[in-house]
């Protein structure tokens, strides 16, 4: 099949690029932490991420939709989802450890985007006929699910730490979903500005209530708020928007499923980085996982991509 001039690489490229950049997040995480706590950790990086969106959002002018977007209850919906999610990728992270949590997320991508797009964009809903498409789904919760039993991660969850295993999954398909929605009346910097930097600012008033407290926000040193300020730049702020370029140019169904690099850069990086090994049954599970989801990618390409691949307002929309 021939596909338009730029599709290829706006599916493969621009959300690769992303999902290097959010993997690098836990390797941050990880690596600034006991010194710093996880209140800070929560905190700043939305901050960060939510200031750098503002300033490009007022720059295209769109500062009357910013200023519409805190006015929509819509809006707090979406903001409590990214919480939701950030909330249960750091648990994790500390709990799990990078690879299970990168493998959570992807079965967020990989299965339940495909499965809510069906439900919720009618125009989406002929493009899963492809028996390949649900195969490679299956093998990709498969090998995610083998590859966090071998790494055994799950057993460092205890009590309400399993609520992870739920909320990781659904609460990425319905931030990045809901966003996408928005994303098709609004522009796109006024969307993120908004939610990155609601987060932020309910982040600080739920500080008391994580480790470190709200205490903590202030005594972090140079170096740590230094980490936390480039992981707002590049988890936060390029990455988000490198993902929803993608589903601006190609639609909704292959950007999610090219999140099969999170758990391959997160393993890459917690082994180079961090010297964390990782089992034999959970590196058989990773390229499963992997496998799947290029299956899945196959199978949804073999339809004919979208005509009008835009979903949102251009600069100054």
């Amino acid at each position: 099949m021939n596909l338009p001039r730029g599709y290829a690489a706006a599916a493969v490229g621009l959300p690769l690029l992303a999902a290097l950049l959010w993997a690098s997040y836990y390797i941050f995480v990880l690596g600034i932490t006991p010194g710093t706590r996880p209140s800070a950790v929560f905190v700043y990086p939305f901050l960060f991420g939510g200031a750098l969106y503002t300033l490009w959002c007022i720059a295209e002018g769109n500062g009357p939709a910013l200023a519409r977007m805190w006015r929509q209850p819509a809006a707090y919906v979406r903001v409590a989802f990214l919480l939701g999610m950030q909330l249960s990728v750091l648990a994790s992270t500390y709990l799990a450890g990078p690879v299970d949590t990168s493998l959570l997320s992807l079965i967020g991508d990989v299965v339940l985007t495909p499965i809510i797009v069906a439900l919720w964009f009618v125009s989406y809903r002929g493009r899963f006929d492809s028996p390949v498409l649900w195969l490679g789904m299956a093998l990709c919760t498969v090998g995610g699910g083998l590859a966090i039993v071998g790494n055994q991660g799950i057993t460092a969850l205890h009590g309400w730490g399993y609520v992870v295993l739920v909320a990781i999954p659904l609460t990425v398909a319905l931030f990045f979903l809901a966003t996408a929605k928005e994303n098709e009346r609004s522009p796109l910097s006024a969307v993120l500005a908004q939610s990155m930097f609601a987060a932020g600012l309910v982040g600080v008033a739920l500080s008391p209530l994580l480790p470190g407290g709200f205490s903590n926000l202030g005594t972090v040193t140079a170096v740590p708020l230094l980490v936390l300020a480039i992981t707002g730049v590049t988890s936060f702020f390029i990455a988000p928007l490198l993902y929803f370029e993608a589903i601006q140019r190609v639609g909704l169904i292959v950007p999610p499923l090219m999140m099969t690099g999170i758990p391959v850069f997160a393993a890459l990086l917690s082994w180079g980085v961090l010297g964390i090994a990782i089992p034999w049954i959970g590196i058989l599970g990773i390229p499963i996982a992997v496998g799947g989801a290029v299956l899945a990618l196959r199978g949804e390409t073999q339809g004919k991509p979208p005509e009008t691949t835009a979903t949102a307002p251009g600069p100054g929309g």
